[in-house]
Formats: C-alpha cells, structure tokens, sequence
C-alpha cells in the first residue's frame, strides 16, 4: 500500500507535485528486546548501517519480524510504537519512534507464542533495549504494543557508502527520509548513462560495472511514495571504497 500524499512546490513558472509520506493506521504487534543498555549488540545488523552511532540512528532502532523486514526492503523504515495493555507499560509515556535496522529472524524450534516471537506470520519489533525502556520496564521481555509507520525525519540529505571493487560498486544508502525506504536505485557514470541497480540486502544495491576514475551521480525511487529523486555528482572522480559520501536532497 502506498502511503502518500501530494505537496505543490512551487518554482518560477513551475509547479511540481511532490509525494509525501503520510502515517499508517495503528496496528498490533508485540515488542521484545535484544543486547544491553549499552546498544553495542545492535551495531551493524542486517540493513548493513555500520556503526548506528556514526550513521545518524543511535540506540533508537528496533530489529523486524520478517512479516515486517520484506526482504530488506524495510531497512531505514520508522515506527511509533506505544505499550499496550501490560502491566509493565510506563504510564504517561505514549509512544517512541525507532528505526528498522536489523532482522529478526525466525526461531522454528520454539512456538510463535512462546518463544518463537519473530515466526512469520507475526509482526513482531525486537528492540535495543534503551529504545524498549522508553515504553515499558525492561523485566517485562515482552510487551504488546501498537505500532504505525511513521515519516522518517532526517537531518540532511540521503548518504551513500561504498563497497566493491573496481568492477562492482556495492552501495548501502543512508539517512533517507520520507517513506525511509529504497524501491530502486541508478547510478551515472561521467562517462556512462544511467545504470540500474540490483537490491543486494537490506540497504544497499550493486551494479556490475567499471566506474572508476569517473564521477557518479545516483537516482533513487521510494518503495512507499514512488517518489524519484537525483543526487548529482555524489561522488568526486577519485571516489574511494570505504568512502561515505554525503548530499543535500532527500525524500520528503
């Protein structure tokens, strides 16, 4: 389902309608948590973000069932999430906003309602634990919660770190906002045209191709808005791998 709506931006003789993400009805889910308060067991993850600290999403984060996880296509997703009909809830404490960095992956050996909290097919949030101790008492190990996308707000423009080689530019794309998520994503050699990307995991996309020594431009498509941007020349001729290059356009 596309959540979206339109906004005018206006320009000297030009009108331009712009998707822009909306909120998601509230559903039910139950939430868990993984590591300690420190968040250092939720570095890196599954959507491939790194260090969460650096990268601009802290210790508010939370790992998906993979009901949620849609094959990596949730990655940089963002949820309200508030406790719900529990004992353990914080009173006065409505709700806190985490970000889909990781998977939680299935636990077949135990029962989906013993155990076994991240078996399809439920949604199911496995959070830090700084991020569930907004919500509930941490001796709870589990809480029922209500849960709704949310647009992600993110200071900035979209990040694009390599990986790769010479012959193959392994790309995971940070910091988005909007939707937070990536249906599609080209890249533009100074001496090529437009070269599609395949979804590699979680965050990133790859394109089989020689690149070097030519700056790169990138155009990205939204999985929840549709909406396609272009970020011109991300990357200087002499760009590295290992790199991480910053722009100043986002999904709205």
């Amino acid at each position: 389902m596309t959540l979206a709506t339109f906004a005018i931006i206006s320009k000297p003789s030009l009108a331009v309608a712009v998707p822009v993400f909306q909120s998601s009805p509230w559903a039910a889910a139950h939430a868990t948590f993984y590591g300690d308060e420190s968040a250092s067991q939720t570095m890196g993850g599954a959507c491939g973000y790194g260090d969460l600290f650096s990268n601009g999403y802290g210790t508010d984060t939370a790992a998906l069932s993979t009901t949620l996880f849609n094959d990596g296509f949730a990655c940089g997703t963002c949820y309200r999430i508030k406790c719900v009909d529990s004992p353990w809830c914080y009173s006065g404490v409505p709700s806190t906003t985490v970000t889909a960095t990781n998977i939680c992956p299935p636990n077949w050996a135990q029962d989906s309602n013993n155990g076994g909290w991240c078996n399809p097919p439920r949604a199911h949030f496995d959070m830090s634990k700084p991020a569930f101790m907004k919500i509930a008492t941490w001796k709870a190990g589990i809480v029922p919660v209500m849960y709704r996308r949310v647009p992600c707000e993110r200071p900035g423009g979209v990040r694009f770190s390599f990986q790769g080689n010479g012959y193959w530019l392994l790309v995971y794309v940070m910091n988005v906002g909007g939707g937070g998520d990536i249906a599609n994503m080209w890249v533009k050699g100074s001496k090529t045209g437009w070269i599609s990307m395949s979804h590699n995991w979680g965050a990133s996309f790859q394109a089989f191709a020689t690149l070097g020594g030519q700056s790169l431009s990138f155009k990205l498509t939204s999985y929840s808005t549709k909406e396609t941007i272009i970020a011109w020349n991300v990357a200087p001729e002499n760009w590295n791998v290992g790199s991480t290059y910053k722009t100043d356009v986002n999904f709205h």
